[in-house]
């Protein structure tokens, strides 16, 4: 089964946690935290930057690896690295999703989350209040 690396970016800003909807693919209409494939010779985080910067048009600072989220959908393994991070600069501009929220403690759940985002956000809960 083939890999495809990932980083994705949990972004937190007064205590909510940002989530996009995908707006093509065959997982369009899911949700996940904004990112994509990591490239031949970039690391997760430099991934991240480019990412965020292409699909948001938005500047983050990439912080800690908060987890790492191996997953098997049925025609490929995903490997997620997922980092905690700010935004700089920039209005996080919805370049390719359909949609996205800014999610609280009591909200994190009421979207309908990517098989594989659904573990994280579920060790995400404790971070936020």
């Amino acid at each position: 089964m083939k890999t495809v690396r990932v980083a994705a970016a949990i972004i937190l800003h007064n205590n909510r946690i940002f989530a996009t909807q995908r707006g093509y693919g065959e997982f369009k209409d899911g949700w996940e935290f904004p990112g994509g494939k990591v490239e031949t010779g970039e690391t997760s985080a430099q991934a991240l930057v480019r990412e965020i910067r292409e699909e948001l048009d938005t500047e983050i600072e990439v912080g800690e690896l908060f987890d790492t989220v191996e997953y098997d959908y049925p025609s490929f393994h995903l490997s997620m690295d997922c980092f905690l991070c700010r935004v700089i600069s920039g209005d996080l501009v919805l370049k390719e999703h359909e949609d996205a929220r800014w999610l609280t403690r009591k909200t994190l759940r009421s979207v309908d989350w990517l098989p594989a985002d659904i573990g994280l956000v579920e060790k995400l809960a404790s971070l936020i209040y």
